[in-house]
């Protein structure tokens, strides 16, 4: 037994240890990344794992979600409350047979949802969504910009 607790290790509930690190987290299972109160890990996982990119052109928003291994039928792109991108969607785990052996699991398995809140700019009614090698391209149109109109006056004289 160490004398000196380990802060990096795995949390010891041994009562008869002083050196235990069987220390009250308030926070523990109140909320997750995904907003949720004791969600599953793998579903924070999963979620976290759901990298998207934003980026704004003269003429659209473009959104682009890298989701390696799923289909487009796995993915679902949605318009909430008028402004509001939401895509969501979840990858299955593996089949386990009784006579496998894993060595390690390091893929996410589980629900994802990333929502974003769009500008007023934009063009909800017009939403495109593609899917190639595993990613997701949603295109927003904007409303083009109306510049004001500009009457020249004569001067009299």
């Amino acid at each position: 037994m160490s004398l000196i607790p380990s802060f990096f290790g795995s949390r010891r509930t041994n009562v008869f240890d002083p050196f235990s690190l069987d220390v009250w987290d308030p926070f523990e299972g109140f909320l997750t990344p995904s907003g949720l109160a004791n969600a599953p890990a793998k579903d924070v996982a999963a979620f976290t794992n759901a990298k998207v990119d934003w980026r704004e052109t003269p003429e659209a928003h473009v959104f682009k979600a890298d989701l390696p291994g799923l289909k487009k039928e796995e993915v679902k792109v949605e318009v909430e409350d008028g402004n509001i991108l939401q895509i969501s969607g979840e990858r299955s785990s593996e089949n386990e047979e009784k006579s496998d052996k894993w060595h390690r699991v390091e893929r996410s398995s589980g629900k994802f949802i990333r929502r974003f809140r769009l500008p007023e700019n934009a063009k909800v009614e017009e939403v495109k969504a593609s899917m190639e090698n595993g990613v997701l391209s949603v295109t927003v149109p904007k409303v083009p910009e109306s510049k004001p109109e500009v009457k020249s006056i004569d001067i009299s004289g």
